[in-house]
Formats: structure tokens, sequence, C-alpha cells
């Protein structure tokens, strides 16, 4: 059987009312499974030579049945569901096989290997319950992260999911339009009920969501969030950006904006892929990316316009806000941390120093209609630290006009490819080398260049991944090992 911790499980919820499970085992690791089972309203059925104190008494109030004896196939004739919790390992791998042959789902205690089901850590309230599974690998962290739960979630959250079922015919009666109940949710949600219903007011709670109800909604009106998505760790990102992703109808999001934080929006909100690609007409995808903004804000949508880093950091942020100003629409902007000071931050190189850098310069080697009309005179000045938003393309020539206007060959530099995800990668040497470190490693986009002499500290003061490669690592492969252990 394939190990269940080496991949994802489905999460799914059963409805055990009449229907047997089998449990295998008469002691204390049984007997803590069974209370749950009772719970959702399944015929258990526990078989076992001898039960243990608990689960005898159990069968003295006919809450469960005993099957005496040693484990037979037969025993899972009207099983949906099968616990085997012996402390026998042949006996559960008899057991996971038996099941197996008959298509039950099985779960097998601290055996993730031998299981098709695993039983989560649960947070319950009342019908409402938030299930928690490490897919086997560790149940101690989901017990963890179950008691964290605990602490956060009061017991008016039952309640509320009470009465709300118990209203549920009528609000899908009444709204029958999707976005029109998710829009009537909101508004319960940010009102009194929850509150009501903690002071113990459960008639005053539900009147208020019935006014809710009956209430006649603002008509909704499209707008636009021009939201940062950081530079790929979900853990960077806003409590407003998150907020936002999960209330949008519509995210359209670029090219580098990562799985991860894509993984936390609203489930079913439609996701469009507006990146633009090398090589591309860049201005064309741009004016695409308008004509979506403005057809479904005008759609009565809440579109969020997911940009990678920082949307007002060469991000062509200002310009979709044109293109909204200019149609009526309304939006608002979530800064996000731009890949300057993410990507220099997870190699260890501070973009300021009192020693070594008194100021910062974010450049890029493109704007409109060519190459970009730097002051390379000034560039190339010391003590000042340069950090190009240009992938890894043109470095030769950006390393002869700072090296031609008076910038130093030996200042160090360091490109940072994959900033702040888990395959991250610091490349580090010197100015004169930049072309070849790239070459010799195979940097690939998306990478950010860091030039200055504050460059040289990634080597001491890095923290995040393998430690910054040389030129000397892609001659000798060998040392780079040595290098990273």
């Amino acid at each position: 059987m394939q190990n269940a911790a080496a991949h994802a499980l489905f999460p799914l919820f059963l409805d055990l009312r009449g229907r047997r499970v089998l449990v295998v085992g008469g002691g204390s690791v049984a007997a803590r499974k069974v209370p749950a089972l009772l719970e959702a309203g399944a015929e258990v059925v526990v078989g076992a030579p001898a039960l243990g104190e608990a689960l005898a008494a159990l069968v003295q109030q006919g809450r469960i049945q005993h099957r005496a004896g040693t484990f037979t196939p037969g025993w899972l004739d009207a099983a949906w569901l099968v616990i085997a919790a012996t402390n026998d390992a042949p006996v559960n791998r008899a057991i996971a096989a038996a099941a197996q042959a008959r298509r039950i789902f099985i779960n097998v205690v601290d055996d993730a290997d031998l299981a098709s089901a695993q039983l989560p850590a649960r947070v319950q309230r009342g019908p409402l319950q938030v299930a928690i599974s490490s897919g086997g690998a560790s149940p101690m962290l989901a017990r963890h992260l179950r008691e964290q739960l605990e602490a956060r979630f009061d017991a008016s959250l039952g309640s509320l999911a009470q009465l709300l079922a118990e209203l549920r015919t009528r609000i899908r009666n009444q709204l029958a339009d999707l976005g029109q109940r998710r829009a009537f949710f909101e508004r319960v949600l940010a009102g009194p009920a929850q509150a009501l219903l903690r002071r113990g007011e459960a008639q005053a709670a539900r009147h208020a969501i019935e006014a809710e109800l009956h209430a006649t909604p603002p008509p909704r009106t499209g707008r636009v969030a021009l939201v940062g998505a950081g530079p790929g760790d979900p853990g960077l990102l806003t409590l407003r950006a998150l907020r936002l992703l999960n209330e949008a109808d519509v995210i359209l999001h670029d090219r580098l904006v990562s799985a991860d934080v894509l993984a936390l929006a609203r489930r079913d909100a439609l996701r469009i892929d507006v990146g633009k690609r090398v090589g591309g007409d860049h201005d064309a995808t741009q004016q695409r990316i308008h004509a979506l903004l403005l057809e479904h804000a005008r759609a009565g949508h809440h579109v969020v316009r997911l940009k990678g880093g920082d949307a007002f950091v060469f991000g062509r942020g200002g310009e979709e806000l044109e293109a909204l100003r200019e149609a009526g629409i309304d939006y608002e902007v979530v800064p996000g941390i731009t890949a300057a000071t993410a990507c220099a931050a997870y190699a260890g190189i501070p973009l300021t120093h009192r020693e070594h850098a008194q100021s910062v310069h974010l450049l890029t080697a493109q704007a409109k209609g060519g190459d970009a009309d730097h002051d390379w005179r000034a560039l190339a000045k010391p003590h000042q630290t340069l950090v190009f938003y240009m992938g890894v393309q043109g470095l030769a020539q950006l390393r002869d006009r700072l090296i031609t206007h008076g910038r130093a060959s030996s200042t160090p530099v360091a490109l940072v490819e994959n900033g702040s995800h888990p395959q991250q990668r610091v490349i580090a040497g010197t100015l004169a080398q930049l072309p070849e470190l790239a070459t010799a490693h195979g940097v690939r986009a998306p990478a950010l260049l860091v030039v200055g002499e504050v460059a040289a500290l990634a080597a001491r003061l890095h923290w995040f991944g393998p430690p910054p490669l040389t030129l000397a690592d892609a001659r000798c492969p060998g040392a780079a090992l040595a290098h990273a252990a």
C-alpha cells in the first residue's frame, strides 16, 4: 500500500447516521474512537476477545454491540467504515487487507501506511467542525493546531451555525442568486447576531438575522483592488490583501504570483492568468488587462488585480489606475512587499548600512520605448546600493556601463533567483564577474540583481536557504556541495 504520508488526502465528512462502523480492538485506543462515532449516529460494533471497562459499560447501556472472538473477514459484512485499533500488527494488516479487498475505507490507528482513511483532529462548535489532518505524518502536530484553534473559536459559532441551519431553506428560497447569499452572510457575520448569541440572547439573534434577510440590500457595484502579492512567500501577504482575496469574485493575476498565494484566495473565484511572457507583446497584454478589469467591474464583480511584489514598483499599477479612473470605476490599492526589499532580506543583504551604503536605488533596464536612460555616472559612485529589476538580461552591458563610468570592477554583486521561495538561490561575486556568474550557474528569471558593497554581506548574514554560490562553485561542483554542507 502506498505511504499515506507521502501524498495529499482528500478531505471528506461522512454521514454515519444508522450506518455500521466496525471497531476492532477492545482496549483504551478503541475506547477513544467510539464516542465520536456514537455522536455521529453510527451503529458501532466492537470486535475483540474481551473489552475494557469503558467499552463494556457502553455494551451494558445498549449503545454499542460486541462481537467476541478474533477477527474474521465476515465481521466486515454491512460495515461502511472500519477502524483497526488493536496492538497486534499482524492482525491490523489482516484487517486492512480484508477491508481493501471489499473496498471499504479503513483507519488503522498509528499506521498510516495501512490506512485508506485518516481520523482528523477536530474542533467542534455545534454543527460547525474544523478538521485537521497531517495525512498521518504527524498526528501530534495536528493536535497542537487543534489546541490553538480551540482557544480562538468561542461557543457562539456553534449557536450561529445552528441558527443559520434552521433558516437555510428560507435563505435559499429568498436569495436564489449565489452572490446575493454571499453578501447576506457577510452582513450577518459583520452584524450583531454573534454578539447576541454570546450573551445568550438567541431570539434577538434570530430577529437580527431575519432583519438582514428581509432588508433590501444596496445595489452591488463593481470595484477593483490593486493588490501586491509580494515576492512569493504567502506569509508576507498583508492582512488586507488576504481579506480581499477571500472576497474576490474575479482575480487577475500575474505569471509570477506564486501558487501558494493563489491557494489562499476564495475557492470559487474566477482566476485569470494575465501574465506577460518573454518575447510577447507586453503593450497588447496590458491593454487586455485594462479591458478585463473594466468588463468585470462593470458587471458588478469585486475584482482583485493581483501583482507580484508591489504594484507601484515597476508593476504598471499606475497605468491600470489611470484606466480605472477614466472609466469611473471605484478602486483601492493594497501595497505589497516589493522584490528589492524581500529578496535582499531573504538573502541576508541589508540595502542600506552605515558603513557601506547610505542610499539605495531601485532600477529597471526597460522603459517604454526601449532601454532606460539612467544617469550612469551618478550610479557608478561608491557607497550606494543599486537594485535592478531586470532578471538576467543585458548583464554584460550593465557591467560595462557601470565600470566605464567609474564603478570599481571589484564591487560586490549578488543575483537572487526565486527570492523567498523554497528554491531560492543567491549567486555572489564581483561586478567584473557578473555575466559569467549568471551563465555559469544558469540563472533564470525571476531574478533580482543587487550591486554594491552590501552585497558582500550575504556570505556572512544569509539565513534562508543554502549559502551564496560563487564562480568557484560553478567551476568545481564538489566545492559547492561542501559549501552548502
